[in-house]
């Protein structure tokens, strides 16, 4: 089985992270999701990346559903057995999910348009969901032990797409955030494998 991925993806290092802590034995497959590759779009007519190809050709896509996925897979590594610990994995997976979901939306309003028609208005409404994001997690940072779950591994992908694309500009004032992913990688230590 393979992870079509792009480096720089954070849905991308959460899911290849992941796989990795689980033990799903998937190889990653560096894939440029600008040129069309034939096996991307015929695996996700969306051309979205990642997507998880299964050694019997079905394609799973769409990061979550990936890691539910593995999760099941790997019986239950990922996403907690107690109902009540589970959502609160599943849903600090879904706010780092919207987090990047928002730096995206950053990035190609900045990439895809000439600096005159960069709509401001807009970068900024991007900006203040990722700060009060930020400002919520630093304030209900997750309990971290050996036992990671699909949560961890969102907030460290996540973490690791920010500082990539806006270094410097999300640290002040959240110091217990700034700090997590030393935290992260003393229980992941491939934590550094995983760089963009």
């Amino acid at each position: 089985m393979k992870i079509l991925y792009s480096p720089a993806s954070p849905y991308s290092t959460k899911v290849r992270m992941a796989a990795h802590y689980a033990g799903l034995p998937a190889e990653s497959v560096l894939t440029d999701t600008n040129s069309n590759p034939p096996d991307l779009i015929a695996s996700n007519p969306l051309g979205k990346i990642p997507t998880l190809v299964l050694d019997s050709g079905q394609a799973i896509f769409d990061s979550s559903v990936i890691m539910h996925f593995i999760d099941r897979e790997t019986k239950g590594t990922l996403y907690p057995r107690n109902p009540e610990k589970r959502v609160q994995a599943e849903v600090l997976e879904a706010l780092c999910d919207g987090i990047c979901d928002s730096l995206l939306a950053i990035v190609y309003e900045k990439r895809f348009h000439p600096p005159e028609k960069v709509h401001e208005p807009w970068i900024e409404r991007q900006w203040q969901k990722v700060e009060r994001a930020l400002d919520y997690l630093d304030a209900n940072l997750p309990k971290t032990g050996t036992k990671l779950h699909a949560g961890h591994f969102a907030l460290a992908a996540t973490l690791r797409y920010i500082e990539l694309r806006f270094a410097g500009e999300w640290q002040k004032g959240r110091s217990k955030l700034k700090n997590w992913p030393e935290k992260f990688e003393k229980h992941f230590p491939d934590y550094k494998l995983f760089k963009a």
